[in-house]
């Protein structure tokens, strides 16, 4: 009997021991919820008009560069200038050796000349062979009276016949070189203004004021014709030729023909710099349109540089520019409305400087947004609709 109590008291005993430890516990404090407020920087929508920027990236070109070159074969005996210089209008150049000119500009001077005296020569000389012609008709007749007489023999009529067409054929011939002398004439006076032209480019002068871009010959050098002696460009007609990516192309066509005027601005070499966009090409490829900027006068900037620009495009009604950090996604904005984050999707109109700061902003706008309403300007990677957020003071 023991050994069979046994096991029921002790399982007896644990149960006591269990009721006895859950009623003396300790009742643990109730823990509330609470949720978690975001602090985030705010900035006020402010919807204005803003002119948004273009970042591009070009090379300075002169559509009216000059290149001076050799008109004719010859050797270059003076050269004045060097790579770089700053010359005026009338100013000489370079010039060529005169002895390989001017023996071309006198031959051709001669010609004509020696066609205007076969002019008058062949007018004499036609006077007189008309008057041997007329000799010949009489002889023929002459000779075809005797001979209807049995006075003279059929040879005879046939050589006044053959004098008369030999006479003929004369006066035929000399009224034909008369009558080519005007052909003849002209053909040696473009000879002679082609070789008084030539004799002239010889001595080689600036057209206008501007800057030497590369001389490529020196004093001494045998020249052959066509070629390239010197490069000059004006200093008030320089370009720079960018890309316009495809997306902006129509807008600033658009803008050109309604006479906006569009800047852009830049540094090189530390200064400032700027340009007005001037026009657009008519042809495209994979990277865009080229655009030309004419270079504001007094740009210290040579020939053949790349340079950055800032480029103004046309303004935008009703946009407001917030810093970066403001968009989640690329064209989600959050604003706090009652302590609490509202998402509202934008359309991204491009970007623009803080002219105080320099600070970057990206220009935006949405039918929702609303001057007066507090956009978050703080990027949290886990911002959601109705976050608790406390704006920052």
């Amino acid at each position: 009997m023991p050994r069979r109590i046994l096991p029921i008291l002790i399982f007896a005993v644990g149960i006591g021991t269990f009721l006895v430890l859950k009623e003396t516990r300790p009742v643990p404090i109730a823990v509330v919820p609470k949720e978690r407020i975001w602090r985030v920087e705010v900035t006020q929508a402010d919807l204005a008009e803003h002119r948004p920027i273009l970042s591009l990236f070009g090379r300075i070109e002169a559509p009216d560069r000059v290149r001076a070159a050799a008109p004719v074969a010859g050797r270059l005996i003076e050269i004045n200038v060097r790579d770089g210089d700053l010359v005026s209008k009338g100013e000489l150049l370079a010039k060529l050796d005169p002895r390989d000119l001017l023996p071309r500009l006198e031959k051709a001077k001669a010609d004509l000349e020696k066609e205007r005296l076969q002019l008058v020569h062949d007018q004499e000389a036609l006077e007189q062979e008309r008057k041997i012609l007329e000799l010949g008709r009489l002889a023929v007749e002459r000779a075809n009276t005797v001979q209807a007489k049995k006075l003279a023999s059929l040879s005879s009529v046939d050589e006044a016949r053959e004098q008369y067409a030999r006479a003929q054929l004369a006066v035929t011939l000399r009224e034909q070189s008369i009558a080519a002398h005007p052909a003849r004439l002209s053909a040696l006076e473009a000879a002679y203004a082609e070789a008084e032209r030539d004799a002239a480019r010889g001595t080689i002068t600036a057209p206008f004021e501007g800057r030497i871009g590369l001389v490529e010959a020196a004093a001494g050098d045998q020249l052959q014709p066509n070629e390239t002696i010197l490069t000059l460009y004006p200093l008030e007609g320089l370009y720079i030729r960018a890309k316009i990516p495809g997306a902006f192309s129509d807008e600033l066509r658009e803008a050109l023909q309604d006479g906006a005027r569009l800047e852009a601005k830049g540094l090189y070499a530390g200064q400032p710099i700027s340009a007005v966009l001037e026009r657009l090409s008519g042809e495209a490829d994979a990277r865009g349109v080229d655009a030309l900027l004419r270079l504001a006068p007094g740009s210290n900037a040579p020939l053949g540089a790349f340079v950055s620009l800032q480029l103004e495009r046309p303004a935008t009604a009703n946009s407001i520019a917030l810093p970066f950090a403001a968009l989640h996604g690329g064209d989600r904005i959050f604003v706090v409305q009652d302590g609490r984050l509202k998402g509202i999707r934008v359309q991204r109109l491009g970007e623009l400087v803080e002219p105080d700061t320099g600070q970057d902003l990206v220009l935006v706008r949405a039918p929702e947004l609303k001057s007066g309403d507090q956009v978050m300007i703080t990027h949290l990677p886990h911002a959601v609709e109705t976050l608790k957020v406390e704006p920052l003071q």
